[in-house]
């Protein structure tokens, strides 16, 4: 085949890992991620489990192989318009977006941020604190660029401040920049738009959203990362108290026919791992881990439950909480849960406790990312009940979507883990690779 190109959609972990064994064998690889960064979710975990290694410590290095490799070509705050073609001969319109920023000269400074008066919420930090209208998505970010948010700027939206543009020494603000079309023409195409957290505003049970001590998931892996908004102090959100007993509900809005049912896969390990880093931060803290399937699949996932009961006070309670209400002269939670235990008879009894909490963690559903369903329209894919790319023969060709040619990989076609991701990622350059054939 004499089009070695391939496009990459996402530039999450399992994206930038396609693309670098793609870019390997020596394909010409386009690379297109629609936020200002590469690094996706990743990027917003302080530690991934059972490790407990430092997550951006493992992701950066990939980042920084993935945007110098010579066969990779970044577009960021980037979309893709419109693909037409088949298998081995795609043509696809990718949208660039204006970062009213020259890329080829800004140097990352920080100079303008310093500058720039309108301070809005920071999506990285999910709206715990503020950034700038121009700024830089996180310290690490690749390529390390600043954008201009043209919906907050004071500029662009009512025609004053330019201050950025003062400040800058290199030169490098650009309100004249216009949005680009650009055409691309490639053999193969991999979808990895990994997973966005589910909403759990809906389900007033558990008051999220009302109660102000109620979080979710990511919320509190950003209050424990050292670059989150506190610092890495754990501190609870209604009067920067520290928290000193912590519940996590399992399975918020997911494996539920009114919502979402499937396991997310990672949920149970994941707030495993939240209930250690509390207690390393805080000896003297309690996590209880309220559950309805302890689902422990990976390797050395059992041992690390097994550590967290014994080693960092954490009590496993397997029950569905029902409610959560407040105190309202402490603001503290309470969780109402229905636990299932066992007579004396050996018989099944069902009983319902309540249990005062610091601080409650909802460990959502992860559904496929906001744009998913718009690519899959674009790219022609199928879904699958659960709204998932749909894999015809999983068994035999587990990325191969509906559509020959088009392949994904991570989140986007089951609930999987990084590890997962990651080897699945591998997986795709590797049928990519059997699709456009050895060079010539």
């Amino acid at each position: 085949m004499s089009n070695r190109a391939v496009l990459v959609i996402g530039g999450g972990i399992a994206g930038i890992q396609a693309s670098i064994d793609l870019a390997n064998m020596g394909l010409q690889v386009y690379l297109v991620e629609r936020t200002p960064s590469i690094g996706g979710r990743m990027a917003q975990l302080d530690k991934t489990f059972p490790t407990n290694d430092c997550s951006m410590c493992i992701l950066a290095p990939k980042m920084i192989e993935c945007a110098g490799h010579e066969n990779v070509h970044l577009f960021t705050y980037s979309e893709v318009d419109e693909v037409r073609g088949e298998a081995g001969d795609f043509r696809v319109t990718v949208r660039r977006k204006p970062r009213y920023v020259d890329l080829n000269r800004c140097t990352g400074c920080g100079d303008c941020v310093e500058k720039c008066p309108r301070r809005v919420a920071d999506e990285f930090n999910v709206g715990l604190d503020k950034r700038k209208a121009i700024y830089l998505p996180f310290p690490q970010a690749v390529p390390r660029k600043v954008t201009i948010d043209a919906e907050t700027c004071l500029y662009l939206t009512k025609g004053r401040c330019r201050l950025c543009e003062e400040a800058c020494e290199a030169g490098a603000i650009d309100f004249e920049q216009q949005e680009e079309l650009v055409e691309l023409e490639v053999a193969a195409i991999v979808m990895a738009t990994g997973f966005d957290p589910y909403d759990p505003t809906s389900l007033k049970e558990y008051g999220y959203g009302e109660i102000d001590n109620v979080i979710t998931a990511l919320e509190f892996e950003r209050l424990v990362c050292a670059s989150g908004p506190t610092g890495g102090h754990l501190e609870r959100p209604s009067d920067g108290k520290v928290p000193r007993t912590v519940a996590f509900i399992q399975c918020v809005g997911s494996r539920d026919v009114h919502y979402k049912p499937y396991c997310s896969s990672v949920c149970c390990m994941h707030a495993t791992k939240e209930a250690i880093l509390a207690n390393e931060h805080h000896p003297d803290l309690r996590s209880f881990i309220f559950y309805t399937d302890m689902r422990a699949v990976g390797k050395q996932f059992q041992e690390y439950i097994v550590r967290a009961r014994e080693e960092y006070s954490v009590t496993y309670v397997r029950s569905r909480p029902g409610q959560i209400t407040v105190d309202q002269d402490t603001g503290s939670p309470n969780v109402w849960y229905d636990e299932t235990v066992f007579g004396e008879a050996g018989d099944r009894v069902r009983r319902v406790n309540s249990m005062d909490v610091d601080l409650v963690i909802l460990c959502q559903a992860l559904v496929p990312r906001g744009v998913h369903r718009e690519m899959v329209e674009k790219l022609g894919l199928e879904l699958d009940e659960s709204g998932f790319v749909a894999i015809r023969e999983r068994l035999v060709r587990p990325v191969d979507t509906s559509v020959p040619g088009i392949f994904a990989c991570g989140f986007c076609q089951s609930p999987q883990d990084i590890p997962d991701s990651v080897i699945q990622a591998s997986a795709t350059a590797a049928r990519v690779a059997e699709l456009v054939g050895p060079r010539k």
